[in-house]
């Protein structure tokens, strides 16, 4: 099976791509990891505007309808630009709310949302673990706990996290905002949009990483040539990419099957995560030893890329847990 974007999607890519091509965020990075949000928010207010939060939000509450294929198209971006902030958060809090049906907090935050005019985090203990990410500068803050959807008055001090533009931490004082099973059905597919765009974001990134690592391999040169010609280097390279293009069907395929509401897409959003996570991490580890080691990168904006490669394939999701979602019977 074969799994092409159509025209549109391809061109809403290539608009987002100039979009990001022109920013400078390897600058805004930086900014977000000191505790200067200002540029990302700047930078998110853009990408609202091109509607990238608009694909999770109804067109009831002034969104593009939830739209996984588009978030997918959109998140490769984001991942290619390693664009900071709580952008799976937000468009999974925005789906959460979404299909708990008409209450007070889908109303008051679903346009917010959608217009850019909030920065929201969300966190599944059961699968995002017990941190929120870059709750310190979010406007909101949801949790879910058992049945309940939760809204956090504060959260505890930053953890460390291995790429310095995430930063986690503990939600606490929380008010109930809804309560039922709807809750726990909700969260269900929230967690595999998160998990499918947390896929896309590790898929772009793995391109921008290997695409980076080729041009640098094709310049630099030893013992007179430039060491992309040497074997060793050619196969790491080539088993990058194919890691990476094995990763892309599957996320394709795991957002065609949310789109559909699949009985199949938890465990197809499950193997895309695996897949795009391992190949981005592969990516991190063959820039790095290409360029030279961690001393020779750390003053390189490819070092913030190659950080953020080791946390997604960990976010909303661990290798393990999706490989047992894969296996499960």
């Amino acid at each position: 099976m074969r799994f092409l974007l159509d025209t549109e999607q391809r061109e809403f890519a290539t608009a987002l791509g100039g979009l990001l091509g022109s920013s400078d965020t390897a600058g805004t990075i930086r900014s977000w990891a000191s505790g200067d949000p200002g540029p990302g928010r700047a930078l998110w207010a853009r990408l609202a505007e091109a509607g990238v939060f608009g694909l999770a939000v109804p067109e009831r509450h002034e969104g593009l309808g939830v739209l996984p294929v588009e978030l997918a198209v959109a998140f490769t971006e984001l991942g290619r630009h390693a664009v900071p902030g709580p952008l799976v958060e937000t468009v999974a809090a925005a789906t959460l709310l979404g299909r708990l049906g008409d209450h007070a907090a889908a109303g008051a935050w679903l346009p917010r949302i959608a217009s850019g005019g909030a920065l929201v985090s969300l966190c599944v203990p059961a699968t995002s673990g017990p941190y929120a990410l870059d709750a310190d500068v979010a406007d909101a803050v949801f949790l879910v706990e058992g049945d309940a959807l939760r809204l956090a008055e504060k959260c505890g001090p930053l953890q460390r996290s291995s790429d310095p533009a995430r930063r986690l931490s503990r939600p606490t004082g929380t008010t109930v905002l809804v309560e039922g099973p709807t809750v726990q059905a909700a969260a269900a597919y929230t967690t595999d949009v998160a998990a499918l765009t947390t896929a896309a974001q590790a898929l772009g990134l793995g391109r921008a990483l290997l695409d980076g690592t080729v041009a640098y391999a094709a310049q630099r040169t030893q013992f007179g040539v430039a060491i992309g010609s040497f074997q060793a280097v050619k196969h790491r390279l080539a088993d990058v990419l194919l890691a990476l293009e094995f990763a892309q069907p599957l996320v394709h395929s795991a957002a065609l099957a949310l789109a559909a509401d699949a009985p199949s897409a938890r465990r197809e959003c499950a193997a895309a995560k695996v897949a795009a996570g391992e190949a981005a991490y592969a990516a991190s580890r063959t820039a790095l030893q290409v360029h030279g080691a961690l001393g020779y990168t750390e003053e390189l904006d490819l070092s913030l890329w190659i950080r953020k490669a080791r946390a997604l394939r960990d976010a909303w999701g661990t290798p393990a847990a999706c490989r047992s979602l894969v296996l499960a019977p």
